[in-house]
């Protein structure tokens, strides 16, 4: 067998689901890495306040949260590469991680790569993203009683978030490029029977504008050709969610969106290879589902190594 760095688990990805996937992998044992190319904390780091996660009543930062989760996998003797993974593959039973720097080799791997929300790609949203705008509702939208938001696109997901953002806010528009929105009839119904909500039809937003904080909307109408200002509080973009599949797409089994499909113990369609988190085929995409992933992905990899030690020693000696 090649004379590369050998581990039990091997996770790509450090967000809250990767290292879920640490903790209880390392704890259980089993010889652990996590390679992540970025911040370690994935989408999380961006977020400013976090209130809603079970056992910590506080309201901490995405940062904040991040660190304790690395911390926690750092404990029980988790090993981490700041390394970008390029490929993976398989040789017998073995997993063959290949980064920017290493080949590396595992008897089981999870992939915990994440999803990113698709952006509108106009000025001021970087800027603001954490300070006014933002892409989870459920993560975000308590933070805005009593206040004025703005929620843009019109499929199931942008008008659910809609919704449930009224009951909060004292005023929710929705933006949508159309003149008819997409979402189902039902959710449809249910938002334009709601009296919180305005629905600003044909338009796009232009430019997000604010000081320290987002403060107002720069919107183009399409069927007028006018522009108009509209002020705002917050800002919830639902134009679709990416994932982050560039390494598995031709390998393992996919969604029509190109999530990664698991069963229940989060195993993929290939022996010894999981998946956790938003990369993940789910209806909920939260930081508590992600550890939940993870923690049951590391369960199931340690289970399938114990099941499968005879073959790893018998032809990979390990």
């Amino acid at each position: 067998m090649p004379d590369k760095p050998k581990y039990d688990l091997a996770v790509i990805g450090g967000g809250p689901a990767g290292l879920s996937a640490a903790v209880y992998a390392a704890r259980g044992g089993l010889k652990t890495v996590v390679f992540e190319k970025g911040l370690i904390g994935g989408q999380i780091v961006v977020t400013a306040e976090v209130e809603n996660y079970p056992g910590i009543p506080e309201t901490l930062s995405g940062f904040e949260i991040s660190e304790r989760f690395h911390k926690h996998a750092k404990r029980f003797g988790t090993e981490f590469k700041e390394e970008r993974v390029k490929a993976i593959g398989t040789e017998g039973l073995c997993k063959i991680i290949e980064t920017d720097k290493e080949e590396y080799w595992a008897k089981t791997l999870v992939i915990a790569t994440g999803a990113h929300p698709r952006k509108l790609q106009v000025p001021g949203e970087a800027k603001f993203t954490g300070k006014g705008v933002s892409y989870c509702a459920t993560c975000d939208g308590a933070l805005y009683r009593d206040k004025i938001v703005a929620v843009v696109g019109g499929g199931d997901s942008a008008v659910e978030e809609a919704i449930f953002l009224t009951k909060f806010a004292k005023k929710v528009y929705i933006i949508h490029r159309r003149d008819e929105l997409r979402a189902v009839k039902m959710i449809q119904e249910r938002a334009l029977s709601n009296p919180k909500i305005k629905i600003i039809w044909d338009t796009v937003v232009q430019e997000i504008e604010g000081d320290e904080f987002l403060e107002k909307l720069h919107l183009y109408n399409r069927k007028k050709s006018n522009y108009t200002e509209l002020k705002v509080d917050g800002l919830f973009i639902y134009v679709g969610i990416i994932p982050n599949n560039q390494l598995i797409e031709s390998r393992v089994e996919l969604d029509d969106l190109g999530f990664i499909l698991t069963d229940e113990t989060m195993h993929t369609n290939i022996p010894g290879i999981y998946a956790a988190g938003d990369i993940t085929h789910k209806v909920l995409r939260q930081v508590i589902t992600a550890a939940s992933d993870g923690a049951t992905a590391a369960f199931s990899a340690e289970r399938w190594i114990e099941e499968n030690k005879e073959n790893f020693l018998k032809n990979h000696g390990m």
